[in-house]
């Protein structure tokens, strides 16, 4: 009997391969960095093939640690950073262009023309997403139109699209395909009937003959090659969905808040969409075979754990990720400084592609520890902006964020997010639950796993932080927060 399932998880920084037990248990890690690219202010792009070779490493690290091979795996799973987009040509697999990431903004001018006099919400009704950089249609189109001979390829059919989920299932088994949820983050899928929506192709100009096929998160796709020899690849799922997965959000209601580069919050709204009137996205939670689908909706922020890594990588703060936490703990407070992290513009709720970031409140007191306290702190108040934005659209109050992702290993940002949500804050035992969305989905199509209760007996508490600052503190700090917010917007005038 095979006796586990791997989750290959393709990240905006890295990709990695978890093997999982029966138990929802690690059973092994392996995990490789890939390049970040960066052509330009504001673009962002990856290599493809990087991508792909650093997948089989991990895959094969992975297997190697835990002394198995395929034969051992009942099925794989696959999720993904969603939104960057990938072409490549049908019959030598090579790609046209390196990907261009989901934070990238080249898209900028291309979507204020999109948005026309109709502005953002242009196409919200039918894809439930405001016209913004973010999402994948207007990527396709600007390497249409900038590539010579793109165009005349894609509508043959001969150039094809894809998000990383369908070039790893690609590169994988040979199959075209993609899933509902990151088809949901195109731009081009219609939420009512979960396929490629004519009047948004045409609006957008994508051709459809480059389009993969779009099937349920989770069902047998097709048989592994290579590395993983004869193993069903059996799951895919966008990395946010994935994490409400794992985190077993199956009912209407429950939700959960992933800190990763980014962070993204997303709460099962059930088998129907529902539209946001604070600035949220409407997205497919997921679907299971041929169950009803189930919706979610998402506050994404751009910039979360990123901003640990540019305080690291770009000002030399820091060494370490992990020193973060010791450096914002020598100091009590943020002595009145406020950092909006805006490097790409500003997501969910004020989704303005104008904006950048600004350091707000320095004086000649301000120290290198005030500093990395108001970066952790600009993660828990762009959360607390996301669940304002939820309360209004629900109506009901938050009252325990579960959280997962590299992020909530950082004590001291769990309680300054309890502090600014005046909420408990609960972390799960399994704390890498992207990896676990998709191992559950890829377990529960070959029949690992009997059912979606199954899952939740795995499910675990780790920690949890309750609120310690009075409400008056914390209404004066989210005061200041908004005010700072302010301060980044208008920066990029249009062209």
């Amino acid at each position: 009997m095979t006796r586990y399932i791997a989750a290959i998880d393709q990240g905006t920084t890295s990709s990695r391969c978890i093997i999982f037990d029966a138990a929802g248990a690690i059973g092994a890690i392996d995990q490789r960095e890939h390049r970040q690219i960066f052509p330009r202010p504001g673009w962002v792009e990856h290599d493809a093939l990087e991508i792909w070779a650093n997948v089989e490493a991990s895959v094969v690290g992975a297997m190697a640690k835990l002394g198995i091979g395929p034969k051992d795996l009942a099925a794989i799973g696959v999720t993904n950073q969603r939104e960057t987009t990938v072409l490549w040509d049908r019959h030598t697999g090579k790609p046209a262009h390196n990907a261009i990431v989901w934070q990238d903004t080249r898209t900028d001018r291309l979507v204020r023309e999109l948005g026309g006099e109709a502005g953002q919400d242009r196409f919200r009704e039918r894809c439930g997403l405001p016209l913004a950089t973010y999402f994948s249609g207007p990527k396709i189109r600007w390497l249409l139109d900038e590539m010579p001979g793109a165009r005349a390829a894609a509508e043959r059919g001969d150039l094809l699209f894809g998000t990383i989920d369908s070039w790893l299932i690609w590169k994988l088994t040979g199959r075209h395909v993609t899933d509902v949820t990151n088809a949901s983050r195109t731009m081009l899928m219609a939420l009512d009937g979960l396929d490629w929506d004519e009047a948004l192709l045409e609006a957008i100009g994508v051709p459809r003959a480059m389009l993969p096929e779009i099937r349920p998160s989770s069902e047998v796709y097709g048989t592994a090659r290579g590395v993983l020899q004869g193993a069903p690849v059996a799951s895919a799922l966008g990395d946010q969905q994935a994490a409400l997965f794992g985190q077993t959000c199956f009912a209407p209601g429950e939700g959960k808040s992933t800190y990763g580069t980014g962070a993204f919050l997303l709460v099962n709204t059930g088998e129907r969409p529902v539209a946001s009137k604070s600035g949220l996205l409407t997205t497919v939670g997921y679907r299971i075979g041929e169950a009803p689908t189930v919706y979610a909706l998402e506050g994404s922020i751009a910039v979360a754990g990123s901003l640990v890594q540019w305080l690291r990588d770009n000002l030399g703060l820091i060494q370490s990720a992990s020193e973060i936490e010791p450096l914002a703990a020598s100091v009590a407070d943020n002595g009145g400084c406020y950092f909006v992290p805006a490097f790409s513009g500003l997501f969910a709720p004020y989704w303005r592609s104008d904006a950048r970031g600004v350091i707000a409140g320095l004086t000649a007191y301000i120290t290198k520890g005030h500093i990395a306290r108001a970066a952790l702190e600009a993660t828990a108040w762009q959360t607390r902006e996301v669940v304002d934005a939820m309360v209004a659209d629900s109506g009901v109050p938050l009252t325990t964020l579960k959280v997962d992702g590299g992020m909530t290993a950082n004590r001291l940002l769990m309680q300054i997010l309890a502090d600014a949500l005046g909420a408990p804050v609960v972390r799960p035992a399994v704390t890498e639950t992207t990896c676990l969305g998709a191992a559950y989905a890829a377990g529960l199509a070959v029949g690992f796993w009997p059912d979606v209760e199954s899952l939740r007996a795995n499910w675990r508490k780790d920690a949890e932080w309750a609120p310690a600052v009075a409400e008056a503190v914390r209404d004066r700090e989210y005061g200041a927060w908004k005010k700072a917010v302010q301060r980044t917007l208008d920066w990029v005038a249009p062209d």
